[in-house]
């Protein structure tokens, strides 16, 4: 009876660890089944579901592109440091905060002889001289050049592409900064054995003599109201010997133009370099408007249908003296003109 009893005990022990590894078993499979294959459920009214598992997670967070270079909007002007105490022995703060007298206005019906000058000032003559004067004061260095690259720094006025000179394209200041300076130059990378080891782009040095010539242009009005001959400036554009990085000359161009008018206010706050008379010194606004320069004509409205500069003219193409001979007669026609209209 004791053996039947344990013959029993020992069966039902074994149909449970049977029933246990199957149980297992069928686990493994399912855990198989669900990790290899693509469930799906679908329930009335809602909309089916697909999980794959196995495949990796795509990142999708869009990596930002790196920031591009810094551009040069610098001019390539001095940095002059204030004077800490007044550098002057008489007060000058109202001559600083001065402001130009506003224009007389010329009527259209008034102006009964009309006609555009292009001049161009050459600061190595004698009586321009002041254009050069290349002192260090409170409101920056004196040269005339370093006046304009410091306005236009300041963003006080608006320069216009030389493409014409009817300020019809505005420049921003990065792309003034690249004419001004010009192209990037190569220089060869030297290592302590003397050896090049390539090269790099740099932007060549800006000498701020070099910009020694000016051409204005301005409009000459006889108003018969006043019987007077008004000169009026129009813009200012510096001018330079343009030479490309392969060495090539370009010959003379303007770089910009600024408006005069805008930069009236301006040139009321410089002085003017008087070397004669240091304590009657002018503002370069009464420079101008008082016409104490000297420029030579180089292309005028009159007799001129096929608007043609004075060195592009036939017969006067190959010969400077004859361009400027033909310049002073210019010059003589319009005095002559408002001379004539006197009788004595």
């Amino acid at each position: 009876m004791k053996r039947h009893y344990v013959k029993y005990v020992l069966l039902a022990l074994c149909l449970l660890v049977f029933v246990n590894i199957t149980e297992a078993q069928k686990k493994k499979r399912t855990v198989v089944k669900r990790g290899a294959t693509t469930t799906s459920r679908t329930t009335k009214g809602k909309t089916k579901a697909s999980i794959k598992s196995g495949a990796q997670a795509v990142d999708t967070v869009a990596v930002a592109p790196p920031p591009p270079p810094p551009v040069n909007d610098s001019m390539p002007i001095k940095v002059v440091r204030k004077s800490l105490r007044p550098d002057e022995a008489v007060d000058t703060r109202s001559i600083r905060d001065r402001a130009p007298l506003a224009y007389e206005d010329l009527r259209a019906d008034d102006a009964v002889y009309r006609h555009k000058v292009w001049r161009v000032i050459d600061t190595r003559e004698k009586m321009n001289l002041p254009f050069r004067y290349s002192a260090d004061e409170n409101n920056g260095n004196q040269r005339f050049i370093s006046i304009l690259f410091q306005a236009i720094q300041d963003s006080a006025v608006t320069v216009f592409n030389s493409i014409d000179d009817r300020f019809t394209t505005p420049m921003t200041k990065a792309e003034v900064a690249k004419v001004v300076g010009g192209d990037d130059i190569e220089v060869p990378i030297i290592d302590s054995n003397g050896v090049q080891t390539g090269v790099k782009k740099t932007k060549p040095e800006v000498n701020l003599d070099s910009f020694y010539k000016f051409k204005i242009k301005e409009e000459v009005i006889f108003d018969k109201e006043s019987s007077r001959l008004f000169w009026r400036i129009l813009g200012i554009a510096p001018v330079k010997n343009i030479i490309t990085s392969q060495g090539i000359n370009l010959g003379e161009s303007e770089l910009f133009w600024v408006y005069y008018p805008d930069m009236r206010p301006i040139f009321a706050k410089y002085d003017v370099y008087n070397g004669k008379n240091f304590g009657a010194r002018m503002s370069w606004e009464d420079l101008f408007e008082s016409r104490q320069f000297s420029g030579r004509i180089v292309k005028t409205t009159i007799d001129n249908p096929m608007d043609f500069d004075i060195r592009n003219m036939p017969g006067l193409a190959d010969n400077t003296v004859f361009q400027l001979l033909e310049g002073e007669r210019l010059k003589d026609k319009i005095f002559n003109y408002e001379q004539d209209l006197w009788s004595y």
